[in-house]
């Protein structure tokens, strides 16, 4: 991946000496890849709020740029392809922590 690919760091991240980054996904070789710092949260819904506000930052910004999108449409059909992976998974999980 070129530097040119990478996606912008936040600008209040920028700014915040504290500022933590905690997720980078990746699509390499037809395969999703993470890379994740954990531990900052002893309440494992901490996370589940995490990537609920990240779902509504996905259909917010696909309603941004296609007027034809409704944002919560778009998030509901995130919500079920969501619940349906955790209820039947496609893929297993592997990797390790370094």
């Amino acid at each position: 991946m070129s530097q040119k690919d990478s996606l912008p760091i936040p600008a209040a991240a920028s700014r915040d000496p504290r500022s933590l980054e905690v997720l980078r996904v990746w699509i390499a070789n037809g395969e999703q890849h993470v890379a994740l710092a954990f531990g900052m949260w002893e309440d494992p819904s901490a996370w589940g709020l995490l990537l609920a506000d990240l779902a509504r930052h996905i259909a917010e910004a696909h309603a941004q740029q296609d007027e034809q999108v409704d944002a919560e449409d778009f998030l509901e059909q995130i919500r079920a392809g969501f619940e349906a992976e955790l209820d039947a998974p496609t893929d297993d999980v592997s990797g390790s922590v370094q």
